[in-house]
């Protein structure tokens, strides 16, 4: 009974032994290939040393000797956020998104020069530096009313440096730039006053045109009157009584008055 009982124990360790074995092995497979999807590239290395890189497809790797890390090719975004000052020490937040990439032929470089997590360790820190040293240059409201000027050379300058370390920026974008409440207010403030200025200068703008016509109508009236008063000869005067006299000779219908003078009669004319 005893060794019916022994060799079935044994019966069962050999089949859990087989079945971890089986395991094992199936694990060992599995772990044995890694595969690569479009757009990434993977470094392999081998005991800490850089074996190759992979492209698209399934490759081979040794288990617990050789690992694999794997790089995107394709355009990336960072989102990145920080705290800058205006020429003039205004404080603002900003929100800025940094679309980048790499390419294949470079990826062992960066793997062995800046390493996998490189928007952390390089990118951040030069956009933030750039920005800050820019903005520094620009007073807040010249930020407010044109600040594709300051994106424009942000995106000069980060490029610039960035592809120093092998890393394309494609576009850096300000999605987010606020002030403090109290100088937004104050601006607000200034552009309302700025506005009413503008609005005044053209209302008396338009009164001094209105006088100046008004004196200008005047001046014309009075130099109309003047010349008519020059034109009023003797001459003149005579030559309006005669003009008159025609005019009255003129309308005269042919009969003669009854009288002329004072008291004396006046003779008929008329045949009996």
């Amino acid at each position: 009974m005893q060794e019916m009982n022994v060799n079935f124990d044994k019966r069962i360790l050999s089949s859990i032994g087989g079945f971890f074995a089986a395991f094992l092995l199936a694990v060992i497979f599995l772990t044995s290939f890694f595969i690569v999807s479009p757009g990434t590239v993977a470094i392999k290395t081998r005991l800490g040393k850089i074996a190759g890189s992979y492209g698209e497809g399934i490759h081979f790797k040794i288990p617990l000797i050789e690992s694999v890390t794997k790089f995107s090719i394709q355009i990336q975004r960072a989102d990145i956020k920080t705290q800058a000052f205006s020429k003039d020490l205004q404080t603002m937040e900003v929100h800025m998104v940094v679309n980048h990439r790499i390419q294949q032929e470079t990826v062992v470089s960066i793997y062995r020069n800046l390493g996998p997590y490189y928007v952390n360790t390089v990118v951040d820190p030069v956009v933030q530096e750039v920005f800050k040293s820019i903005s520094a240059k620009y007073s807040a409201e010249k930020i407010i009313g044109d600040r594709n000027e300051l994106v424009r050379e942000v995106n000069d300058e980060v490029k610039q440096r960035l592809m120093t370390k092998e890393i394309i920026v494609t576009d850096i974008s300000v999605v987010d730039l606020d002030f403090t409440d109290q100088f937004l207010k104050a601006v607000e403030d200034k552009q309302i006053a700025e506005q009413q200025a503008k609005m005044a200068e053209k209302l008396v703008e338009k009164a001094k045109k209105d006088a100046e016509q008004q004196i200008a109508k005047a001046r014309a009236e009075a130099e109309s009157l003047r010349m008519q008063r020059e034109a009023v000869t003797s001459q003149l005067i005579e030559l309006r009584k005669v003009e008159a006299q025609i005019k009255a000779i003129e309308k005269w219908n042919g009969v003669l008055p009854g009288y002329v003078g004072g008291g004396v009669p006046f003779i008929s004319l008329e045949k009996k």
